[in-house]
């Protein structure tokens, strides 16, 4: 995670950071050659028996590859697709990133959640 803080026009400071969110699942594919009777038991077995917690992302395709987080206050923006470069942006740059980011609110537990309301 990379993070940057620039000034706006108006002389506001604002954070800036990028979020990429993890794969669902921890592993994929076995990791380890079985022995023989472990290979014997796992033909055995009628089900994958790796445990996921909370199924699938309820990510949106849109943000499944990540996005920039602007934050200064309470007032905190989204920005998807993370643009090529952002880290060395100029802070008008980062600001024009910052007006075209979502506006996104905070619900009961602190995660920041999607307004919908008009910006």
């Amino acid at each position: 995670m990379a993070l940057r803080t620039f000034v706006d026009a108006i002389g506001d400071e604002w954070q800036v950071f990028d979020v990429v969110p993890r794969a669902t699942e921890r592993r994929s594919q076995e990791r380890r050659s079985l022995s023989k009777s472990e290979e014997l038991a796992a033909e055995r077995r009628d089900r994958d028996r790796r445990l996921t917690v909370g199924g699938r992302s309820g990510l949106s395709p849109s943000v499944a590859q990540g996005w920039l987080t602007f934050e200064r206050g309470l007032d905190r923006r989204r920005l998807s697709p993370i643009p090529a470069g952002w880290q060395r942006a100029s802070d008008a740059e980062l600001e024009e990133y910052c007006r075209a980011a979502r506006a996104v609110r905070r619900d009961s537990v602190g995660i920041p959640q999607a307004d919908n309301s008009k910006r």
